[in-house]
């Protein structure tokens, strides 16, 4: 039998997939060799990293959340351990996206992988020309996921999550976000929508879409 999967960005966190710093980073050579190609300010802190993540780690862990880990994948870069840009947990099962940064394209792949072995649902997979990544998209209750139209999430890839999400009852909500620092840079709904309970939502409002906002 598969292992059921839900969705929301603020009711009391049962069970979470979470990859390491340790995992994802791997070592200081690591990060040297990959830090500029992916576009990141500096390069990270490796023994900070590992420090910090082990904090962040514990705080799931004494509130009895059961963890279950994405781990070293020869085929995916440092960016893996935002692994929530790679899929998306719904209540009917895991979507697996299709990755707008190119240097991002192997993690959803990898992922899969993972929930296979943990015989983990699946509702579907993204696929080419459509993209999604998983930061472009947020559930603001249980029958209303929005997410972002932006440089990393296409038309195509929206197309294919509505026809993914709205047989099972889910409104998709698409918010068009503006061209901002361009391409390159990172910039995902998410940037500016922050979900934090039922009524509550942390914006940044002069870069939110006026139609999305109301």
């Amino acid at each position: 039998m598969s292992k059921t999967t839900h969705h929301s960005e603020y009711l009391k966190l049962a069970s979470v997939y979470i990859k390491s710093a340790k995992e994802a980073f791997e070592s200081e050579n690591l990060l040297e060799n990959q830090w500029k190609e992916l576009n990141y300010l500096s390069k990270p802190d490796f023994n900070l990293a590992l420090e910090e993540y082990e904090s962040f780690e514990s705080i799931f862990k004494e509130n009895n959340v059961d963890i279950q880990y994405f781990t070293s994948n020869d085929t995916v870069k440092m960016d893996s351990i935002y692994c929530r840009d790679a899929s998306i947990a719904t209540d009917f099962g895991v979507i697996i996206c299709n990755m707008g940064k190119e240097g991002r394209i192997n993690e959803p792949k990898a992922q899969l992988e993972e929930y296979q072995k943990q015989n983990t649902s699946i509702l579907g997979i993204i696929k080419s020309p459509g993209t999604i990544e998983g930061g472009d998209v947020a559930w603001l209750d249980e029958k209303t996921l929005a997410v972002g139209h932006t440089y990393r999430t296409n038309e195509d890839g929206i197309k294919q999550l509505k026809n993914l999400l709205e047989p099972n009852g889910v409104e998709v909500i698409v918010a068009d976000l503006p061209h901002y620092r361009g391409k390159e840079d990172v910039f995902h709904l998410m940037s500016i929508l922050s979900p934090v309970a039922k009524d509550l939502a942390v914006v940044y409002s002069p870069l939110m879409p006026i139609r999305f906002r109301k």
